[in-house]
């Protein structure tokens, strides 16, 4: 499928099929991470892939413990794939994923949230060019800012000065894939 095509047809989707990924197509979405642009070529982003289905619930249920609505500039995000900002009633930010990747950048660096979320966008689109569905969920950082967070930093060899700034969920779609919303009018200008 070709770049653009790859573009318009990716979803991100929040009802996941209980059915893993594989490891081998796990690594090829972390290698597209890794291939991300970033800062001044320092390649500083850190992934932590995991596949183990309860591990990412649990994962999932610390990033929505602390979710502030009163920071949304919306609060509707889609009937086909509900968000926890349509549903307040979610337990889990991961949706049921049985995958998740988790990118950290460094902390007091300047770059570090794009070059996080420019790892997140690689690895989309190529979970998309493997047939596999996919979101970008932040709150990366109050994720890990508790007791069980912290611990699970520490199994990981995550360095101290590095913190969590987005997942990557990854598992296939339950249901009828998502069509495309309406691209919104004038949101792009070319100035000659």
């Amino acid at each position: 499928m070709e770049l653009l095509e790859l573009m318009k047809t990716r979803r991100s989707i929040r009802k996941y099929q209980d059915r893993q990924i594989s490891r081998e197509d796990m690594e090829t979405i972390i290698e597209a991470g890794t291939w991300a642009p970033n800062a001044g070529g320092g390649q500083r982003s850190i992934i932590v892939g995991v596949r183990n289905a309860e591990l990412a619930d649990r994962i999932g249920r610390l990033n929505v413990a602390r979710f502030d609505r009163s920071m949304l500039s919306g609060s509707f995000v889609s009937t086909d794939q509900p968000s926890v900002i349509d549903d307040p009633t979610m337990k889990s930010g991961f949706y049921g994923a049985p995958a998740v990747c988790v990118v950290f950048a460094m902390k007091n660096f300047l770059y570090s949230i794009p070059d996080a979320f420019c790892c997140a966008e690689n690895m989309v689109l190529m979970a998309s060019e493997l047939g596999i569905s996919s979101c970008v969920v932040a709150r990366g950082e109050e994720t890990f800012d508790n007791e069980i967070g912290a611990a699970l930093l520490r199994e990981w060899n995550i360095p101290e000065t590095y913190i969590a700034r987005c997942f990557v969920l990854l598992g296939y779609c339950e249901g009828e894939y998502p069509r495309p919303k309406p691209r919104k009018a004038h949101r792009a200008i070319i100035v000659e």
